[in-house]
């Protein structure tokens, strides 16, 4: 699969990374839309390729008091909405066979979450909705199986497939990223994407909330590009302390302009 492949994604810059980047969840009806105008805007002058991602529930989180959602339909109307105000692609997560067929009907790309990437029945459904479909590493997976991965999604006839690194688990409660994976997988004919936001969550700490090391984002950010990824990921929002889900490891939203602006300065190092 190409990149210029993905329906409505804008080629401002061919040489360029992409960036699939918004809020962990849809938490209501106005901050997504806070979110990727600021984007739209950012990326337009800097001529950055923009996927526009949330997740419209939480279904792989610690407790089970932890916010999931506003409403299935209701977030994926939010998110459908942000796609045909700003004319860009959505993508959302799904985790069943069911999610897929109807997530499918308001998003672009379906992503597949890491713990879900060896979940056959989940990657064939996925597939056959003929959306693109960006599936994340397991944390517990080599680069290398990831092409069974692929496999799948492909044996349905779909073709457009992406992988996300997204750390490998390092011990109890943290993650590391080996940036040989990013050359690895892209020897499978993907886009490979890095995940500069979750590669730095500290999972399932003892409070039950999840922690993160987001002053290490540029870092990664930096290394990721220098390493030749074709697109990085990262979560957003414009108070990550209030943010219902994944905010200790995300990227306040003021400080996204000058990381891409630096992250281009790599970019055009290497080309």
């Amino acid at each position: 699969m190409k990149i210029n492949e993905i329906p409505k994604l804008r080629h401002l810059d061919q040489n360029n990374f992409f960036l699939i980047a918004g809020p962990c969840v849809v938490e209501d009806e106005s901050i997504p839309f806070e979110i990727a105008e600021r984007i739209v805007r950012i990326t337009n002058e800097l001529h950055i390729p923009y996927i526009f991602k949330a997740s419209y529930k939480k279904a792989n989180r610690t407790r089970v008091d932890s916010f999931t959602g506003i409403g299935d339909i209701k977030a994926l109307e939010v998110i459908r909405q942000v796609g045909e105000t700003y004319d860009i692609p959505t993508l959302t997560d799904i985790h069943t066979e069911q999610e897929a067929v109807r997530a499918a009907l308001y998003v672009d790309i379906l992503q597949i979450p890491a713990f879900l990437c060896r979940q056959t029945d989940l990657l064939v459904a996925a597939g056959k909705t003929e959306r693109v479909i960006n599936i994340k590493k397991g944390q517990f997976a080599s680069p290398v199986s990831m092409k069974y991965a692929i496999d799948k999604v492909k044996y349905t006839g779909n073709q457009s497939v992406m992988l996300t690194e997204r750390g490998t688990t390092f011990g109890y409660n943290d993650l590391i990223v080996d940036f040989r994976n990013i050359p690895e997988m892209q020897k499978l004919n993907v886009p490979v994407i890095v995940d500069i936001t979750h590669s730095l969550q500290q999972p399932n700490l003892i409070s039950g909330v999840s922690g993160g090391r987001p002053e290490l984002i540029e870092i990664l950010g930096k290394a990721a590009v220098a390493t030749g990824c074709d697109g990085i990921f990262l979560e957003t929002h414009p108070n990550p302390g209030i943010a219902q889900s994944d905010g200790a490891n995300m990227l306040k939203l003021d400080l996204l302009e000058e990381l891409l602006y630096k992250l281009i300065k790599i970019r055009k190092a290497l080309v």
